[in-house]
């Protein structure tokens, strides 16, 4: 089905005045949208419908949740998600393949994966709930496969700490969990990023395609600056970008920092932000040509919407971003950024039809000129629930979009209905122009 000729989705109520927003906001600021050819939606997991108060890994939660996607070299999308009935991360190479149990940690609860992939392997990185004496639980754990996916050897703990790791801080009683991300650098290093609920940003580095791992290196945050919702992508040569913003701050700006080692070392971090506004959950795209690429979600008051996305860009050699634009209406939130072998942007975020209610479906802006200019946002047909909102339900920085270099297209979601059941699926498209 091509952008063309699909109808708006069945929403009622805020969910479908929300659409007709966002295209009266496209025709007045945006150029038209680039044809996308999306097929139908493909069940990736589902689940039961229970999630019951929280009692630590006594939980009574029984739902599939934290869906996330990241295409595969030489073949397709794979997908990981949480099954919290298990408390356990699980990976499908493609929708149709084996779901293999990657964490295999029963008794804590595992939550929000991040994938990434090189020629050989694929790595996952998540948030396990394991409580250590600390005033919150969470370390950050790793697993590699050697045979793209269909099996992964035994996890490794980066963090064993009692900091309560892949918190991101907005205040002492607003965090989100799933403040963690993971890339792979030109010479094959494996890059993992995480916060700790006090504040501290790790970062911890494979020079062996993921087999052990440096002691982890402190790069910023503190109690008073809690560090929040790490970012990471590589490019040319061996280029790895980190960004990432702070709570307890009504006008954080998001902090950029740029390494030309793989990650071994990084620069000073470069601030991006607008006045008298809070900048969250940033995600960056580096080209071929050395741009670095940076969206994020800019919000007048941080602790209520809406907030509305922004770009800007950094060009090889620049020592300054551009001056950030918005490329969403308000009502969006939690981007996802990714760029094919053509030098094609794509953007997707969470549609929040009311600022005081969970999201309810995915939508998707396009650049074709490098990020220029970016086509009319669109509305991703297939990924908004028939009922209830979008997951992730314990915090919504997880990674929902992946792009092939040839333009392939995909974006996972998840959702709950309580006393009913839950689902984890993937929408497929193609960027034709």
């Amino acid at each position: 089905m091509s952008s063309a000729s699909c109808p708006l989705p069945r929403l009622a109520g805020a969910a479908a005045l929300w659409i007709v927003a966002l295209l009266a906001w496209a025709t007045v600021r945006s150029a038209p949208a680039p044809r996308i050819d999306w097929q139908e939606a493909v069940t990736v997991a589902s689940g039961g419908g229970t999630k019951g108060p929280w009692r630590q890994n006594a939980s009574r939660y029984d739902y599939v949740d934290d869906a996330t996607v990241a295409w595969l070299d030489g073949g397709g999308p794979g997908v990981a998600w949480a099954d919290q009935r298990r408390k356990d991360v699980l990976f499908r190479a493609s929708p149709g393949a084996e779901a293999v149990n990657v964490s295999r940690s029963g008794a804590t609860f595992s939550w929000h994966p991040r994938i990434a992939a090189s020629k050989e392997h694929v790595y996952l990185l998540w948030q396990e709930i394991i409580f250590s004496g600390g005033s919150h639980g969470g370390d950050i754990l790793f697993a590699r496969s050697t045979d793209k996916g269909r099996s992964f050897g035994p996890p490794l703990n980066l963090s064993r700490s009692r900091g309560g790791d892949g918190k991101g801080r907005l205040d002492r009683a607003t965090w989100s969990n799933g403040s963690l991300d993971l890339a792979v650098a030109g010479d094959g290093a494996v890059v993992a990023a995480w916060t700790e609920f006090d504040g501290a940003l790790w970062l911890a580095r494979s020079a062996d395609a993921g087999a052990g791992f440096a002691r982890p290196v402190r790069i910023a945050g503190d109690e008073k600056v809690p560090a929040r919702a790490p970012a990471l992508a590589s490019g040319a040569g061996n280029r790895v970008a980190l960004a990432w913003t702070v709570g307890e701050d009504d006008a954080a700006a998001i902090r950029v920092a740029v390494s030309d080692d793989g990650g071994a070392s990084f620069g000073p971090p470069r601030l991006v932000g607008t006045a008298n506004a809070f900048a969250d959950a940033p995600r960056l795209a580096m080209g071929a040509d050395g741009v670095l690429h940076l969206v994020y979600a800019r919000q007048p008051d941080r602790r209520r919407g809406p907030a509305q996305l922004m770009y800007a860009r950094l060009p090889r050699g620049g020592t300054a971003f551009e001056a950030p634009r918005p490329i969403s209406p308000p009502g969006a939130g939690y981007p996802g950024l990714a760029m094919d072998a053509q030098g094609r942007l794509l953007v997707s975020w969470e549609v929040f039809p009311r600022p005081d209610a969970r999201p309810r479906g995915l939508a998707l802006a396009v650049s074709t000129d490098g990020g220029a200019s970016f086509g009319a946002p669109q509305p991703v047909p297939g990924s908004a629930p028939a009922r209830g909102g979008n997951g992730s339900y314990q915090g919504l920085l997880g990674r929902k979009l992946a792009v092939a270099p040839d333009g392939g297209i995909a974006i996972v979601n998840s959702n709950l209905v309580p006393g009913e059941g839950s689902r984890v699926w993937v929408v497929r498209g193609e960027l034709r122009q």
